[in-house]
């Protein structure tokens, strides 16, 4: 079993024990392995150890990557690309024809971009509103208490399908306050649901915390460095 393949294992176990003890479902949390950065000979090796669904936050790179590993598995091989970094007004274009998921979006004016620019041949483009759970400066997403009102306002358009809410709490290794922050997302997420937004998916969780996320209701983890290793390049958006 090679380094990658082992480290999914790992982090599966976590994953399904987390989950044991919040008493869920087994099948109520999805994994999202974070490739960015690293190769596509990486993605490879994890979609072999039966990973699907991939994580990216550079456009251009992500772009090349898909079309490598494409090449590499064919066009019959079913990969699920997940677009989770800053959102740039500019790259909306690209983002809305390569991707499946986008995780980050926290403006009207990049839901719209995204919208006009997804391809009329494939499905609606999956969305998560960006919510700023912790009032960072150095972080995208919408204020709490302006997040419902948006949310509304991207469910109504065309080409997008408003699936749910993601943060990326502040770091802390305290699990209280990791579930507390985790928490706020979630009853975030309940309230819009009783407005009647038919969200699905808590995009919250990574390598340092996704037990935290679990217990409070996360649908969906972000993992990288647990599966892949440490990253060269920092960015300020969390560990994943």
């Amino acid at each position: 079993m090679g380094a990658i393949a082992k480290a999914m294992q790992d982090v599966r176990q976590r994953i399904a024990a987390a989950v044991a003890t919040a008493q869920r479902a087994p099948d109520s949390v999805r994994l999202l392995a974070v490739s960015k950065t690293f190769p596509a000979a990486a993605v490879i090796e994890a979609h072999q150890a039966g990973q699907t669904a991939f994580g990216e936050s550079y456009v251009q790179e992500a772009v090349a990557k898909i079309a490598e590993v494409s090449a590499a598995l064919g066009a019959h091989t079913a990969l699920e690309w997940h677009f989770i970094g800053p959102i740039q007004s500019n790259k909306t274009r690209p983002i809305a024809e390569q991707f499946d998921w986008v995780h980050s979006v926290d403006r009207l004016k990049i839901a719209e971009r995204l919208a006009a620019a997804r391809p009329a041949g494939r499905p609606p483009l999956n969305v998560c509103l960006q919510v700023n759970i912790g009032d960072e400066a150095s972080k995208g997403g919408v204020a709490p208490d302006e997040a419902i009102a948006l949310a509304h306002r991207i469910a109504a358009l065309p080409g997008l399908w408003l699936r749910g809410l993601m943060a990326i709490p502040r770091p802390t290794t305290d699990v209280a306050e990791q579930r507390a922050q985790f928490r706020q997302l979630r009853e975030l997420f309940d309230r819009a649901r009783a407005e009647g937004l038919a969200l699905d998916t808590l995009s919250m969780g990574m390598s340092d915390d996704l037990e935290a996320a679990i217990m409070e209701g996360s649908t969906l983890v972000r993992v990288g460095s647990a599966i892949f290793g440490a990253r060269a390049k920092k960015t300020t958006e969390g560990k994943t």
